[in-house]
């Protein structure tokens, strides 16, 4: 019986159509990676080296199984299959081996070793004035909570809104900003799942949350127009894929959401460029803006930023280049060995806000690590100008536990300190939480003697008992003791005569207590009414006066029942006299 020919394996038979089949795979696989990895198309990015690598790979692989078969079923060995990748895929070699060529060299020309004045130079850092530079803050300019608690509120509230919980989520991604002269978090809500995407996508996510960081109180914000641009969008919407189909040579750092002085949502998108080498000093050239309801990009090179936009500079990139900036101020060598003069950053980081802009603070100590450190950053979120100030003292691991130590009874947890100038001292300011992750106290602990340690279950109650205890310390004199400034809306008042003089009693909305003013030293006290808005001037408690009675020393008349629109106290007439502070008795029912 005649034995039938073989059959040949049906396919390309031209070295052209084997070639145009894998150009054609290895397109089609790069661009679903490219579609999902979203790598940048810059050869200062890692991603991109593996992005072009992986072409590469899938390239060789296609030109084994579509020319190289017939060398395994010819019986050819090792030598036959690196002869064929020579001519079949030489290109490709080359291109593979390049890469691998610039990402060494790149790496070696970046290195600390060799540019170690190039790394202490990418910050630039001042010395300040902490009593100058740190004004001491207003009660409803200090915030209250921490990153996680303003989060649990705000988880909270969503789930009472019972029109959106089912469809909508909070998206436990929230930004500290100052808006309209407040400090807030706000964070974007989020489809619950991708059968919710799908059903409400056509009109966007409806609303973001805010969170007031004096207040704690959380609001959901209504949008006319839902946002269509978020990370909650699997697809084209999707804000990084967004970015990066309009940038793709721009590397990014993560987007954050923010909303303008409208309340309008935006995502600030920075643009990071790498500054020494190839690879090394990263560092932000500028930022994209992105509308998050209509999805326009607009890019802004960093000194032309609106001022409204507080995060560019995140407190990771700052911190690292400080390390840089304390570790390499005297040189690569003796960063490693004798350390003379080198400071590292603690571990950690909060918000203040100043001049209408976001500061990062984070404590300065010696590469020994101790608990002791040398002074603080602050550094300006949108700029990244820094000023180093001079405060030795407790770390802010040592403030805490010295906290907490206050109320282990009461087993509260200290968050990260915020550091505030009260009575012209460097002071830790500890929100203290119980096990639910609510704010239930306040703890103030001197930075430099973090044996001093006062509590309250208000920010004022805790500011005066701290005054006091620095006076009782002798850190500082009673007669340094600032007057402490408040206001509010007159809720209730009451008079009596004491010793021939008439005394008014104002108690202020949300404050139990009572303010005693007299008025012979202030006749304005007695055309007050309930409703008005007013700021009073008043001393500290002292030991043994009844913490419900404050003696007042002037009130200014703010004008109307409205709440003032600048969180900044208003100054006493310089005409009003200042009355000394006398015990004052409680108001009569």
């Amino acid at each position: 019986m005649e034995q039938q020919p073989a059959k040949k394996a049906r396919g390309p038979k031209s070295r052209g159509g084997k070639l145009a089949i894998c150009l054609l795979i290895t397109a089609v696989i790069g661009l679903i990676y490219f579609y999902v990895a979203l790598p940048p198309i810059n050869l200062q990015s890692g991603d991109f080296y593996t992005f072009i690598a992986l072409l590469c790979v899938v390239y060789v692989l296609c030109s084994l199984v579509t020319s190289g078969m017939d060398l395994v079923r010819g019986g050819s060995g090792p030598k036959e299959f690196f002869r064929f990748i020579k001519a079949r895929c030489l290109p490709v070699g080359i291109l593979f081996l390049a890469l691998i060529a610039v990402a060494v060299v790149g790496t070696l020309i970046s290195l600390p070793i060799f540019r170690a004045g190039a790394y202490r130079d990418l910050l630039t850092v001042e010395d300040g004035n902490f009593a100058a530079d740190i004004t001491e803050i207003s009660f409803n300019e200090i915030p209250t909570l921490d990153e996680s608690s303003a989060e649990y509120l705000s988880d909270r509230q969503m789930g009472t809104l019972s029109d959106m919980v089912s469809q909508f989520e909070y998206s436990f991604d929230s930004t500290q900003i100052n808006y309209q002269g407040r400090p807030v978090r706000v964070a974007p809500i989020a489809y619950a799942d991708l059968i919710k995407w799908f059903t409400n996508r056509g009109n966007g996510l409806p609303a973001y949350v805010m969170v007031d960081m004096v207040t704690q109180e959380a609001t959901v914000v209504r949008l006319e127009e839902g946002m269509k641009y978020s990370f909650s969008e699997p697809l084209n919407r999707n804000i990084e894929r967004h970015l990066r189909f309009n940038y793709p040579t721009f590397i990014f750092g993560t987007p954050q959401f923010e909303i303008n002085e409208e309340g309008r949502p935006y995502w600030i998108a920075p643009r990071i460029v790498k500054t020494i080498g190839l690879f090394g000093g990263a560092d932000i050239k500028g930022a994209v803006l992105v509308d998050a309801i209509t999805g326009h990009c607009t890019y802004y090179e960093l000194a032309d930023i609106p001022t409204w936009v507080d995060n560019v500079f995140t407190p990771e990139l700052i911190m690292e280049q400080y390390n840089y900036h304390g570790t390499l101020v005297n040189g690569f060598i003796n960063s490693i060995f004798g350390q003379r003069d080198v400071t590292i950053t603690t571990d950690g980081s909060n918000y203040i806000a100043l001049n209408d802009d976001v500061y990062m603070y984070t404590g300065v100590t010696s590469a020994n690590a101790d608990q002791s450190n040398l002074g603080f950053l602050l550094s300006n979120q949108r700029t990244k100008e820094t000023k180093f100030y001079s405060a030795p003292g407790a770390t802010e691991a040592a403030a805490k536990a010295s906290a907490e130590g206050v109320v282990q009874d009461l087993k509260y947890t200290a968050t990260f300190p915020l550091l505030l100038n009260i009575a012209g001292e460097p002071t830790y300011f500890i929100p203290l939480k119980d096990a639910t992750n609510l704010v239930k106290s306040y703890a103030m602990v001197n930075v430099a003697q973090y044996q001093v340690v006062a509590t309250g279950s208000t920010v004022s109650e805790c500011e005066q008992k701290y005054i006091q205890m620095l006076a009782n310390k002798g850190i500082t004199s009673e007669e340094e003791l600032p007057r402490t400034e408040v206001s509010g809306i007159i809720t209730d008042i009451r008079s009596a005569v004491m010793d021939g003089n008439s005394y008014y009693f104002i108690q202020l909305e949300g404050d139990p207590t009572y303010y005693s003013i007299s008025a012979a030293q202030n006749p304005l006290a007695v055309i007050l009414n309930v409703g008005d808005q007013v700021t009073i001037q008043h001393t500290p408690a002292v030991e043994g006066q009844s913490s419900s009675i404050l003696d007042g020393s002037s009130v200014t008349l703010d004008g109307s029942a409205q709440p003032a629109p600048s969180p900044m106290v208003t100054p006493a007439p310089e005409e009003e006299t200042t009355a000394e502070a006398q015990p004052s008795p409680e108001p009569a029912e």
